[in-house]
């Protein structure tokens, strides 16, 4: 083990233990000197091990903290995006966006900021719209927060033509018994999802306030209409340290 794996070990044993607590200031570079005898390019080796790992995540500033812990948020899949509790849905707790009211039954608090654009998709969003090079999308693009702290990205898009003079060209939360969607008679009767495990992009980063290390989930979904016709796709970026995801698939 070298100089600056011990420390890394040394320190990894106090935040796993507890000593050094989610969002606790690690020692300075000066006092790690002190404790360990060690140069400082050999401590700075050390914390730089446990950024790389995640653990360990650099302020504005000065300073570097134990990574914080974010309460994880159960995405159910399966019904989330149902007719029936679109259907149902009353005033109150399970009212207007299916997200938000999910959050809200978890006893937490949502927010979204939503921006709306008419934009070229994404090739794959294209190519799963079914749409021809150089088509526009209306796109809208949320940053969802929980309890004030951003938790995923959520861009949806529909083809142009379909959603234009409709509520979904607002740049605010819209809602109708049903779903949208389904307001201005395109029902949405299946969904097609495909999901992959990667690392966000310096953007997503950004905007999702990432600890280095974090992998996300894209979640893309495909809804379509009776007669096969792609309505809507949307893209959401899921950071793995903050949210499960749940299915329920029937064997037969």
């Amino acid at each position: 083990m070298t100089k600056a794996q011990e420390i890394a070990s040394d320190i990894r044993t106090r935040i796993e233990s507890g000593d050094l607590a989610p969002g606790a200031v690690l020692p300075s570079e000066s006092q790690l000197i002190n404790e360990y005898g060690y140069s400082r390019e050999t401590v700075r080796a050390g914390v730089r091990a446990l950024i790389e790992e995640g653990l360990v995540v650099t302020g504005w500033g000065q300073g570097k903290f134990v990574r914080e812990e974010y309460p994880p948020v159960l995405w159910n899949w399966s019904t989330l995006e149902s007719r029936s509790r679109h259907e149902n849905a009353v005033e109150g707790k399970t009212a207007g966006d299916q997200w938000a009211s999910a959050i809200t039954e978890e006893g937490k608090t949502p927010r979204q900021e939503i921006s709306v654009s008419i934009v070229e998709p994404p090739k794959r969003v294209r190519e799963l719209l079914t749409l021809p090079p150089g088509s526009l999308t209306v796109a809208r693009k949320r940053i969802r927060y929980v309890d004030n702290r951003p938790y995923a990205l959520a861009d949806s898009y529909f083809p142009q033509d379909l959603v234009k003079n409709t509520p979904l060209m607002e740049p605010r939360d819209v809602a109708a018994p049903g779903g949208v969607l389904a307001s201005v008679g395109l029902v949405q009767v299946k969904y097609r999802d495909e999901i992959s495990v990667r690392m966000p992009t310096l953007k997503e980063a950004s905007d999702l306030n990432l600890p280095t290390a974090t992998p996300v989930a894209e979640h893309m979904r495909t809804g379509y209409g009776e007669d096969g016709t792609a309505l809507r796709c949307m893209v959401t970026i899921l950071p793995g340290d903050r949210h499960k995801i749940l299915y329920e698939v029937d064997t037969d």
